[in-house]
């Protein structure tokens, strides 16, 4: 393993590695490329490897980073390997303070060495962002090509088809083959079903954590789900806080006369605002935004009555303080993670579509006057993107080409196998949280019912993000182990 450093954390002991991977895996095979056999390769691997690569990137390399980490009584020790599969799409592995910052690792490390990959185009594998982006343009401008599309097909490359032949190369050259345990957080649950379609034999268990995706994919189907449920978790929030609903209406009314700035320079709108509501499905977020609404007000005792009082009753010229623009600037740029909202609606493109996706989110808030900028209560938006991102969000402007093109494509990388799913024999665990906003559990059991060996434990005792919690990791390894699924692992 290349090794570029190894260090301690408090109860934890740390290595880094990186190694290259292709740009484009189509051509190819993790197999190959690392020279060793496949034993029995799937029929979706079979069908990558016998495509033409795109002459664009052809011989283009990537740097896939990722850590290795253990607690330090076990360093030495020949543990079974853990693979984190972290949610996003575009998700850096967790940077870790101490076992406990994620919950699931305390547990993890009693039992595993636990591997965290950046997903390509992330944290420090190869990163892309707009200086990327505009990179790209700038060669294919020189090389006479359309620059949007070189762009688009650039993108194409960071999706799951991709991120699961990064992780098989990964187990085969750097892990000597040895059959690993998989855990998918969220996006993480789409990559494990399209590495169980792809490699499954690479394999020993899987378990997922509100990441099962339904199968056959379809974005609208998704966003019909979920829209009704971002109203319910907006309400929700403003019955628990009475308050927050007048406070939001407020601001909301100062956005709508359009001269709101945030520090970066982007404008404050009122659909800008809805985006507040991204963390909605997790815990605590309906906590941190009434925290973020206390101090909305600059002038008074930050009510809403002494507010206007101070703007002469006009809501247009209620004064916003700074430290909560920064606030909002914070929950909904996109400056650290710009692939998030990039490849958001592209994690549903599942090979050859029907229909271009063509801003399904937008579509179905369209629908739904409810989330009109002008209707109050305003109502919030928990994990959607929508067009006028790419236009007013300075770290998403410089994709926006591309994502016209995107919106319009319907040609992706195969991702699931529903015959291979149905046969599959590799023990699945997932906790399907029945309340979840941006992964509806009636999906993921609908799906869970056509895998095979699968189980499900349905909790509604925690939110999108339980796993990050002391308890969701331990119960779902106990189901499992109580069954027999990690004979032979632990």
């Amino acid at each position: 393993m290349p090794l570029l450093s190894k260090y301690y954390l408090p109860g934890l002991a740390v290595e880094d590695h990186s190694v290259e991977v292709p740009l484009d895996w189509r051509g190819t095979s993790p197999a190959a490329l690392a020279g060793v056999a496949d034993p029995c390769p799937s029929r979706l691997a079979s069908e990558s490897a016998g495509l033409e690569p795109d002459p664009a990137f052809a011989g283009q390399r990537i740097k896939l980073f990722y850590r290795v980490v253990c607690s330090p009584e076990n360093v030495g020790r020949d543990l079974p390997l853990i693979v984190f599969l972290q949610g996003g799409p575009g998700g850096a592995c967790p940077r870790l303070t101490s076992p406990s910052s994620d919950g699931w690792v305390e547990e993890a490390i009693r039992h595993f060495r636990v591997v965290l990959p950046d997903q390509r185009g992330c944290g420090r594998s190869s990163r892309v962002d707009g200086a990327r982006m505009e990179a790209l343009a700038a060669q294919a401008r020189r090389e006479g090509a359309d620059p949007a599309r070189r762009q688009a097909d650039y993108l194409k490359r960071f999706l799951a088809d991709s991120i699961i032949r990064d992780f098989e190369y990964l187990r085969l050259s750097e892990f000597g083959g040895a059959r690993w345990v998989t855990l998918g957080q969220s996006y993480g649950g789409f990559l494990t079903l399209a590495n169980l379609s792809t490699f499954p034999a690479g394999v020993a268990a899987a378990f997922t954590c509100g990441g099962i995706p339904h199968v056959p994919a379809s974005a609208d189907e998704v966003y019909a789900h979920t829209f009704p449920r971002m109203l319910a978790k907006t309400r929700g929030w403003y019955e628990r806080y009475p308050e927050d609903e007048h406070r939001m209406s407020l601001v909301a009314d100062r956005a709508a006369a359009g001269d709101l700035r945030l520090p970066d320079g982007s404008p404050l709108s009122v659909r800008r605002l809805q985006l507040c509501g991204g963390g909605l499905g997790m815990k605590p977020a309906p906590e941190r935004l009434h925290s973020m609404l206390d101090t909305a007000f600059s002038d008074g005792d930050g009510s809403c009555g002494d507010a206007l009082a101070h703007a002469g009753g006009d809501p247009r010229k209620v004064a916003l303080f700074r430290g909560f623009l920064e606030d909002v600037q914070t929950q909904t740029d996109s400056a650290s993670n710009p692939l998030y909202w990039t490849l958001q609606e592209f994690i549903y493109a599942d090979g050859k579509l029907e229909q271009p996706i063509r801003w399904s989110a937008a579509r179905q808030a369209d629908s739904m006057p409810e989330f009109s900028e002008d209707a109050r209560p305003l109502m919030l938006f928990g994990e959607a993107m929508f067009p006028w991102m790419f236009r007013e969000d300075p770290a998403l402007v410089p994709f926006a080409d591309a994502m016209d093109l995107l919106m319009e494509d319907s040609s992706f990388g195969r991702l699931y196998d529903q015959a291979q799913l149905a046969a599959n024999e590799v023990p699945l665990q997932a906790a399907v949280y029945f309340d979840d906003l941006y992964v509806d559990s009636g999906l993921q059991l609908d799906t869970l019912s056509r895998v095979g060996r699968s189980h499900a434990w349905v909790t509604n005792e925690f939110e999108h993000d339980g796993l990050h919690g002391s308890k969701v990791f331990r119960q779902i390894l106990a189901e499992a182990r109580d069954r027999g699924d990690l004979e032979g692992v632990l």
